[in-house]
């Protein structure tokens, strides 16, 4: 029997991890290149291309995972570990995530294309408690301070809201105190 028809047969002629029946493909989990059916699954057209595309990847078609993550399939487990991992700043990922059990050899399989792992060029900004802050955040001040190029001084206890991180140094970020857009050191901040 040839690969495609076991998958089918296995994946019931339907995607393995959304459940759609229609542009199905074989997909092999990376790094493998070879297709066997221990390392390929039946996925659609939609979820292979955000599967290999992080830039197109819409968190909300990936809400299928609360169902598939349960998969007996090796195959489908690590995908849908990868894909979690992938989305956990969304929130719900990260729920799931901790529900999740793998085996410790399918683990460090999924693991193996550093899906999941934090950028170590990424800035991390964190706030005088050592929380960190994200883009749209909003935060107090802990001390008065005073705005360069102005006579404002921004009072303790003001509100920032939505700021901005500054891409280059881990210690400053954006926000409006008042009418005015000023930087402000991440120390003198504490998240909302």
């Amino acid at each position: 029997m040839s690969i495609d028809r076991e998958l089918k047969k296995r994946a019931g002629d339907k995607c393995e991890l959304c459940g759609s029946v229609d542009h199905l493909e074989i997909h092999t989990v990376a790094p493998i290149k070879d297709e066997s059916l221990d390392k390929s699954l039946l996925a659609c057209k939609t979820c292979v291309s955000q599967i290999e595309d992080p830039e197109i990847t819409d968190p909300n078609h990936w809400r299928c995972l609360n169902d598939s993550m349960w998969s007996e399939h090796q195959p489908v487990q690590v995908i849908a570990w990868r894909m979690l991992s992938r989305l956990r700043k969304e929130g719900w990922p990260q729920d799931l995530l901790d529900m999740m059990y793998m085996e410790d050899e399918v683990l460090e399989f999924a693991k193996s294309t550093g899906e999941g792992e934090a950028d170590p060029e990424k800035l991390i900004h964190r706030d005088v408690n050592g929380v960190i802050l994200e883009h749209g955040d909003s935060v107090v001040l802990i001390k008065d301070l005073k705005i360069k190029g102005s006579s404002q001084i921004a009072k303790q206890g003001t509100a920032v809201r939505n700021i901005r991180l500054d891409h280059e140094n881990e210690n400053y970020i954006e926000g409006k105190v008042g009418p005015t857009l000023t930087v402000i050191i991440t120390e003198y901040v504490k998240k909302l």
